[in-house]
């Protein structure tokens, strides 16, 4: 059996750039966008940091692709059921 090796990940500059995304997502609140813009900003960034935080501090990244495709597909499927459900949820 082969023995898979990695290097222990730099979770301090994982931490400082969560933070920074973070404060990113502060600042855009404080821009006065369009509330739809503001909200696809921060969707954006937010599915941003829950990959970090996924793939570093859940060792996500260091597992078999179809572990990986194991969580993914739930979120595709969540992402689908929104788009679909979208016209339902505009002004009538």
């Amino acid at each position: 059996m082969a023995s898979t090796t990695h290097t222990h990940p730099n979770y301090m500059g994982i931490f400082w750039v969560l933070l920074v995304l973070t404060v990113v997502e502060v600042g855009i609140t404080f821009l006065g966008l369009p509330k739809m813009v503001m909200g696809s900003l921060l969707v954006g960034l937010a599915i941003w940091k829950a990959a970090l935080v996924a793939m570093y501090f859940m060792h996500l990244k260091f597992e078999p692709k179809t572990l990986a495709m194991i969580a993914l597909v739930p979120f595709v499927l969540c992402v689908f059921l929104i788009l679909m459900l979208l016209p339902d949820i505009g002004p009538a």
